[in-house]
């Protein structure tokens, strides 16, 4: 029988949750997991914008010189685009990067 896991309501500390999972700040195991997820923020970030500005994963192949199959791949979180790549992107778009203090 498969049962469902639902939410206890409990308060959770999430850093203590991230740290049992995935090892401590500074870990090898730990730095690994923050790429992993900082590849699918920037994945999911691309895909939105993409989205908003209605154009479709071939037309923006096409504005940065790549092909379909790479954006694809960005989107979908499996590849990570250099710095470059990731401005292109962002002005193919008709978007920009602003950076702030934290």
């Amino acid at each position: 029988m498969n049962i469902m896991q639902t939410n206890d309501h409990k308060i959770r500390n999430y850093s203590a949750v991230l740290e049992k999972k995935y090892g401590a700040h500074g870990t090898p195991e730990r730095a690994k997991f923050d790429e992993e997820v900082y590849a699918f923020y920037t994945s999911q970030l691309l895909l939105d914008a993409r989205k908003n500005a209605r154009i479709t994963q071939v037309e923006l192949a096409k504005r940065i010189g790549a092909d379909k199959s790479y954006i694809s791949r960005i989107e979908k979180g499996m590849t990570v685009p250099s710095v470059a790549t990731f401005y292109r992107i962002v002005n193919a778009l008709g978007l920009s990067v602003e950076l702030n203090p934290a």
